[in-house]
């Protein structure tokens, strides 16, 4: 979908939450990145526009929009910075996505207003030590004592860990049954046993929080199970296809970003008494960021429309995913060469474009998982006695 292809409504939104980004975030972006500490002004900021339970319905706090306007939102709150890029989209597509899916009545009435709303923080704990790509490979576990669970076990890498209020946990309940044997729980911030490590020192998204998380006899109410048990494995499946569209988004705003610092920078930085953009092979580089950009747009938009279709979109957010976050790294790579010796200076933001952009390439999935998962859809689409 191109952005000539977008509704009114859309475009609208678009350019609402473009100009919110460039005069309250924008600005601030170095500063965020150079503090490496958690920017809750901009939670608070984020939570006044409505942007952290944008596609929600309103009856549980919602900003009542669709994915199509969530991709939007985090492609333009990561042009300007990843780090809020990220920690937005952790909240929404991870923490509070889960419970809106697949959590009862109950448990929406009781979550839902608050994470919706961004009142309340989520985090979504997965990974772990030895189970990351992997992630059927689950050794947290969960043991039932009467009527409550007891949880025991580690995650890492877990992002909003720090500033969460809610955590969807998965734990595996069935020993022995694989996949089938992972559930997922809703526990939340203050519940003995669960602590929180020190934060990562990460080489780019500095102004979000990873945290490992640790469980030491967590016990949760049955209550807190969220969906039917057994179930978990399915769900955090569901909800890391969603994810990754987010990721994609970010990852074409961290693109755009590279490539109009580096358009700004060609045509004022002269040498051989004319500005670079003159020159050729500055030229191309600028073009092909411009047409892959283009491209990974279109994955992105087109992703976010077949969920909202209700049309199976694991392929195409796979293949947006995959896709856009090359393009970013090719891009800000690019932007640096572009800036020469002044875009390898922490003066200039394309550095920061370029580490933010790497994990792109990592979280909710490597390149070569979303290689896979795009192989494995083909097949099922395309069977050899079809």
């Amino acid at each position: 979908m191109s952005y000539a292809e977008l509704s009114e409504e859309h475009r609208l939104f678009q350019k609402t939450v473009r100009d919110f980004v460039d005069k309250v975030i924008k600005p601030r972006a170095k500063e965020i990145d150079n503090a490496g500490e958690f920017p809750m002004w901009c939670v608070e900021e984020l939570r006044k526009m409505g942007l952290m339970g944008v596609p929600y319905a309103e009856e549980w706090g919602g900003a009542g929009g669709d994915t199509l306007m969530y991709a939007i939102a985090i492609e333009e709150i990561s042009r300007a910075s990843g780090s809020i890029g990220l920690l937005t989209a952790a909240h929404v597509s991870l923490g509070t996505g889960p419970i809106y899916n697949f959590g009862t009545e109950e448990q929406k009435k009781k979550y839902l207003p608050g994470l919706c709303s961004g009142k309340v923080l989520g985090a979504f704990c997965l990974t772990e030590p030895q189970a990351g790509s992997d992630s059927g490979g689950t050794r947290t576990m969960a043991v039932q004592d009467g009527d409550d669970w007891v949880i025991n076990g580690a995650k890492n890498w877990i992002t909003n860990a720090g500033v969460a209020g809610v955590f969807i946990v998965t734990a595996v309940t069935d020993k022995g049954q694989g996949t089938d044997g992972i559930s997922s729980f809703i526990v939340e911030k203050g519940t003995p046993g669960l602590k929180v490590g020190k934060k990562e020192d990460k080489l780019g998204l500095r102004g979000s929080e990873t945290n490992p998380v640790f469980f030491e006899d967590v016990r949760v109410p049955a209550s807190a199970m969220l969906g039917l048990r057994g179930k978990g494995f399915k769900q955090f499946m569901k909800t890391l296809d969603g994810g990754r569209i987010s990721i994609g988004a970010m990852a074409v705003g961290l693109a755009q970003a590279a490539m109009e610092a580096s358009l700004d920078y060609a045509q004022t930085r002269e040498q051989f008494n004319r500005p670079i953009a003159a020159f050729q092979a500055i030229q191309f580089k600028l073009a092909d960021m411009a047409t892959e950009i283009a491209a990974a747009r279109h994955l992105v938009y087109d992703s976010a429309v077949t969920k909202d279709a209700g049309g199976n979109f694991t392929r195409l957010s796979a293949m947006a995913k995959l896709f856009a976050s090359e393009v970013a790294m090719r891009a800000t790579t690019q932007a640096i060469q572009v800036f020469g010796g002044n875009g390898y200076s922490t003066e200039y933001p394309v550095e920061r474009f370029f580490r933010d952009a790497k994990l792109c390439e990592i979280g909710e999935g490597t390149s070569e998982i979303q290689r896979l998962v795009i192989a494995r859809e083909l097949m099922k689409e395309y069977p050899v006695n079809r």
